[in-house]
């Protein structure tokens, strides 16, 4: 009985107080490509030389490590057409792309790299102009891999192309975009007071702790 009562206190525990060890993943590293669909990201599913943007759209390029396309992390800051391209006016024969170029923070940089500032560009290409295109238009230089991978922009990084990461802790919720702060820092702050789920599983502990003295108790009677 002291043993089912200890195996249930544990699962109980790992129910309630969350303390099943974090997922883990391997990851690569590598610049992902973006649709920006009204005022929120979409992961784009054609790599930036096979799509061919509408003048007023934006696209964005963020350098990270992720595990999956579902947990991607997500360009920041304000993404809008009309701050980015407010000084490349309108000009027949050509489009203008918005580009968001997010370099990516320390923790996601190759070891001896450090990444530039996150940046916006307007590009004024031609009509038929893929994002690829775009892109080389405002960031040179761009580095690819025999496979067509984008690997650099503005030459960052300077070498690597989607190398495994191993390890790699599979984010709860995604960055938020347009300036907005994440999803956990939208979260209230802790008071420093025990959670609910650590005051219940104490309370488990009490419980079947109790019952198991009581059931040993009653046998050796």
């Amino acid at each position: 009985m002291i043993r089912r009562a200890t195996g249930a206190f544990l699962a109980a525990l790992v129910l309630l107080t969350g303390a099943a060890p974090a997922a883990q993943a391997t990851g690569y590293r590598y610049w992902s490509f973006w649709d920006r669909d009204g005022a929120g990201w979409t992961y784009a599913t054609q790599g930036p030389s096979l799509v061919r943007p509408s003048d007023g759209d934006v696209q964005g390029f963020r350098f990270a490590v992720s595990a999956d396309s579902k947990d991607a992390a997500q360009p920041r800051g304000a993404a809008v057409f009309d701050v980015i391209c407010a000084r490349t006016p309108a000009r027949d024969g050509t489009k203008r792309v918005a580009l968001v170029i997010d370099f990516g923070t320390a923790a996601d940089a190759p070891s001896g790299e450090t990444p530039p500032a996150r940046r916006t560009a307007c590009a004024r290409v031609a009509p038929d102009a893929s994002t690829a295109e775009a892109l080389a238009a405002v960031a040179k230089p761009l580095r690819y891999d025999t496979n067509a991978l984008l690997c650099a922009i503005s030459g960052y990084p300077q070498k690597g192309c989607g190398e495994p990461v191993s390890g790699v802790e599979k984010p709860a919720a995604n960055e938020d975009t347009a300036g907005e702060n994440t999803a956990g820092e939208k979260q209230a702050e802790s008071d420093g007071g025990p959670s609910l789920g650590l005051v219940a599983g104490i309370a488990v502990v009490a419980v079947l702790g109790a019952a198991a003295i009581w059931q040993a108790r009653r046998r050796r009677a």
